[in-house]
């Protein structure tokens, strides 16, 4: 399946299943439908072509495998249960299959809605988003949460449970559900900007769509503040995708980045959603971001970067996001090594072993700061073991690569 296929499949598998939602309820049920639709795309496709309306295709086959398994139960009662559920339960019903939508419609973000419901704890609802509307498996969300993935399986399992007969409308109560839906966002940008595993270092459909639906949350929540930090930093970040591999496709660390190669559009208008966001306080971690994103863009060279600037910005990141992100922390070592020396900035890796030892980030991240301070043999040892914690395979190069370098 070409990637073009790919991509399309993934752009509408969320639209799809909030058809199937609206229009017949049962969360689970649609969107094993969906998934049964996609994979006879996925092997039809390559040799019929790929049809006219995409997406009525898809829903007109996963209203089929949907309604037959609503069908299928051998008892009377279950079997009427099921015709009373195939009638459409208000006025804002699907279209019938193979019949497009009004282009102001977007299911997505409806769904988007549904999966961050109040009801749900927010690490189910960021879980049922990635699974529903970004299309991440089980693993990879486990993945990006640093748990178990039986443990990841149970949390979405529960978590379509409970919005099991929930009304499928058009979103009103947004700012109720904001934090959870751009922590959700953020985590699908963050998969596609750099893939948590496989052969590939970036899934550029993933970035896209998480670019596209926050410029669509903005649109409602113009005022927000935090979604236009989020949007600003997806920007400024994905801006640099064309210079992150080189020629034969290898990771390029960001100093060393051809950065004529950036996406100056990007950044432009990055750039001035910052100037746009900050005043708008309270300042959040996405608005912070985004300006330390900003930094990075705007200087011409690497050793034109304002790291005195960054480390401020930092210190106050650390303070605002919750419970204290190790993540955040981590890029703050990184910015004390760079004004106060590799020693200084090690030391503040020192505090992170409890929460992210063992995790390939900090090992990664402590390579490069013992290089800079001259151990190079502690140098070449941390690269090695993040090379054998990620199961990104670009990653893992590069890291080899880095240590064999020191050797």
């Amino acid at each position: 399946m070409s990637a073009e296929t790919e991509d399309l499949l993934r752009r509408h598998a969320p639209q799809v299943l909030g058809a199937l939602v609206r229009r017949y309820g049962h969360f689970d049920a649609a969107e094993d439908a969906v998934q049964e639709a996609l994979l006879a795309a996925a092997s039809q496709w390559p040799e019929s072509g790929v049809p006219g309306n995409p997406r009525g295709w898809l829903i007109k086959v996963a209203s089929r495998r949907l309604v037959d398994t609503l069908r299928s139960d051998d008892a009377r009662r279950r079997r009427e249960e099921a015709d009373a559920a195939l009638t459409p339960r208000d006025a804002f019903t699907a279209p019938p299959p193979g019949e497009s939508r009004a282009p102001s419609e977007d299911d997505t973000l409806t769904l988007l809605h549904l999966c961050c419901h109040p009801d749900l704890t927010p690490a189910a609802q960021i879980a049922l988003t990635l699974r529903a509307v970004g299309g991440l498996t089980t693993a990879e969300i486990a993945r990006a949460h640093l748990v178990p993935e039986p443990t990841m399986a149970q949390r979405i399992s529960r978590a379509k449970q409970r919005v099991r007969g929930v009304r499928f409308s058009p979103p009103e109560d947004w700012r109720e559900r904001l934090p959870a839906v751009l922590q959700v966002l953020y985590l699908i940008f963050n998969e596609g900007y750099t893939a948590s595993s496989g052969p590939r270092l970036q899934r550029a459909d993933l970035a896209r769509e998480a670019i596209r639906l926050t410029r669509a949350v903005r649109a409602l929540l113009p005022g927000e503040g935090e979604v236009a930090g989020l949007l600003a930093l997806m920007l400024l970040t994905d801006a640099r995708r064309a210079a992150r591999t080189d020629a034969a496709g290898e990771l390029v660390r960001l100093d060393e980045q051809d950065r004529s190669l950036w996406d100056r559009a990007a950044i432009a208008e990055g750039v001035a959603l910052v100037a746009v966001a900050l005043p708008r306080g309270p300042v959040g971690p996405y608005q912070l971001q985004a300006a330390i994103a900003a930094l990075h863009d705007e200087a011409p060279r690497a050793e034109d970067t304002d790291w005195p600037q960054i480390l401020g910005l930092y210190d106050l990141l650390v303070r605002v996001v919750p419970d204290g992100d190790a993540m955040a922390a981590l890029g703050r070592a990184v910015a004390v090594a760079m004004v106060h020396g590799p020693e200084a900035g090690l030391a503040e890796t020192d505090k992170l072993t409890d929460v992210l030892g063992g995790h390939h980030r900090l090992a990664a991240v402590r390579g490069h700061l013992l290089e800079l301070a001259g151990d190079r043999d502690a140098a070449r040892a941390a690269y090695q073991a993040a090379a054998a914690a990620t199961l990104s395979g670009p990653e893992k190069r590069y890291l080899e690569l880095r240590s064999a370098r020191l050797g």
